[in-house]
């Protein structure tokens, strides 16, 4: 009897481990004839590897043999060497892997299994997606198998994850060539509606209008990075130009702030809207009048299209995915980070930091282009600066950043479409310059290199109080158009007689939370 009883749970057990097994036995994706038709092409036919070399590689075929030949096919065109059955058999006995192959004689055999050469690329591609879904399945498989792993960290085997398919997607996101034409119809469209504009911009602007006319606004698909050693206003910066952008003019920005909280981020945007001392807002001791005065400019910031994520130590995956969706469903046309060297490549193994910044970057440089937006990038400067500045004190030049300066890797340089600096020279105790001008509460905007324009300098204003730069003789920034074309006029500060649509607000009552 208790063997009746137990019978149940044995046959299920003994039908899991079956499905398990046969789960297991499955034959991988694979189209082995299509291999040999496309190996035999390639060795009869003059331009077949020209054909299929831009998405095939000896890992794309799943027999190991039909690798060692692909292999040596693709050693004979790079030396530009003719590819026949002789050819081929002679480059693997060269590399002693002609058994391998599986001799001279599957090789001939290989060149009689060509079924069409017109139909050559659709099969090369059928072999290319097989592929595609064998590394899939190997993907899901070392993924699952640390997953049941007790002893795994699972915040790391998430980056781990995150990292894989990132290189498996980026390995197979191919664009293939386009004709001339088009390519002119698009150009002449953009000149024209740069035409079209009363402000001479092809860019977004940034509220700054030397910057702006120096650099007809933020490009489309650029990598703009923007460098400073600390305290030197990099996030001010930003903040002061999502305020132009977001708040004035109502063009969608999305920020991802790897250094500060939201609620940090909102507290310096409010600082810099509403005119307030930071340290204030911090402690909430605010005189009536400022109340009023928060109350009143606070307005500005709701519903403005800025949108901000606080992930902590974001990779380049999480990004691109983040980017994909505010582009598609918010109409986001720029992206600024905060900053560069906090950012990520989990679930990727590197020789050295500098390779890991160097494959963020090239990363940041495939999104903007993907994408089509411009992506400002911060980026934090090497001690180099200070080092300079210490040896020669009385030089003025000595205490500005030059491109070696940028931390961590040299492929920021060469992957950025324009690199730009800020430095301050009151910082420095610098408050003259050589032409007698008055340096305090200037900041410089160094533009390194510009690869579409001209490198150069542009001074604004800097107000550390208010965490704010601005253009250098505004006293404010002059009204801006809207997309719809009106004209937003500029607020003006409230005095003690002025009325405020916030009056009836108790001034001894802060705001709990300010929704953004």
């Amino acid at each position: 009897m208790p063997e009746q009883k137990n019978s149940p749970r044995k046959k299920q057990t003994r039908t899991t481990e079956q499905d398990s097994l046969a789960q297991l036995g499955r034959l991988q994706p694979q189209a082995i004839d299509l291999e040999k038709a496309v190996l035999g092409a390639c060795i009869i036919e003059q331009d077949a590897f020209a054909t299929v070399s831009d998405f095939l590689k000896p890992h794309s075929f799943y027999e190991s043999k039909h690798q060692v030949i692909f292999q040596a096919i693709q050693s004979l065109a790079a030396a530009n060497s003719p590819i026949d059955v002789l050819t081929v058999v002679d480059q693997l006995q060269k590399h002693d892997d002609l058994e391998n192959a599986g001799g001279p004689a599957y090789i001939a055999e290989l060149s009689r299994t060509m079924l069409s050469a017109a139909h050559l690329e659709f099969h090369a591609r059928i072999v290319a997606q097989k592929a595609l879904a064998r590394d899939l399945i190997s993907y899901t498989s070392t993924i699952q198998k640390l997953a049941f792993d007790e002893g795994q960290d699972i915040q790391e085997l998430m980056q781990l994850a995150e990292g894989q398919l990132f290189e498996l997607s980026k390995a197979n996101l191919k664009k293939d060539f386009t004709q001339i034409d088009p390519v002119i119809n698009e150009a002449y469209d953009l000149l024209r509606k740069a035409a079209a504009r009363t402000d001479g911009l092809s860019g977004i602007p940034s509220g700054f209008d030397k910057l702006d006319s120096m650099t007809s606004g933020w490009q489309n698909s650029d990598l703009i990075i923007i460098a400073a050693r600390p305290a030197m206003g990099k996030t001010a910066f930003v903040l002061s130009m999502a305020r132009n952008m977001a708040v004035d003019r109502k063009i969608p920005i999305a920020m991802f702030s790897l250094e500060m909280s939201n609620v940090q981020l909102v507290n310096r945007l409010l600082s810099n809207v509403c005119e307030l001392a930071g340290d204030k807002l911090k402690s909430g001791q605010l005189a009536p009048q400022e109340w009023k005065q928060f109350d009143y400019k606070m307005g500005e910031l709701f519903g403005a299209p800025l949108y901000v994520d606080d992930t902590p130590s974001l990779s380049v995956f999480e990004l691109r995915t983040k980017a994909r969706r505010l582009v598609r469903d918010y109409g986001v046309k720029m992206i600024i980070i905060d900053y560069l060297q906090l950012m990520n490549a989990s679930g990727m193994s590197y020789n050295s930091r500098q390779e890991e910044v160097s494959t963020i970057s090239r990363s940041l440089k495939g999104l903007a282009k993907e994408l089509n937006i411009p992506i400002i990038a911060l980026s934090q400067l090497n001690r180099s600066v200070e080092q300079r500045a210490s040896s020669n004190p009385d030089s003025p030049d000595s205490k500005r950043p030059q491109l070696s300066d940028l931390r961590e890797s040299g492929a920021i340089e060469q992957d950025a479409d324009m690199v730009c600096f800020i430095h301050r020279p009151e910082y420095y105790k610098i408050y003259k310059d050589q032409y007698g001008n008055d340096l305090k509460g200037v900041a410089e905007i160094i533009i390194a290199k510009h690869r579409n324009g001209a490198v150069g300098d542009v001074r604004l204003r800097f107000i550390s109080e208010f965490a704010r730069f601005k253009n250098l003789y505004d006293e404010e920034m002059p009204p801006m158009p809207t997309n719809d074309g009106t004209i937003r006029p500029s607020k003006i500060n409230l005095s003690d007689n002025s009325d405020s649509p916030f009056d009836d607000i108790d001034a001894s009552m802060a705001p709990q939370q300010v929704p953004f």
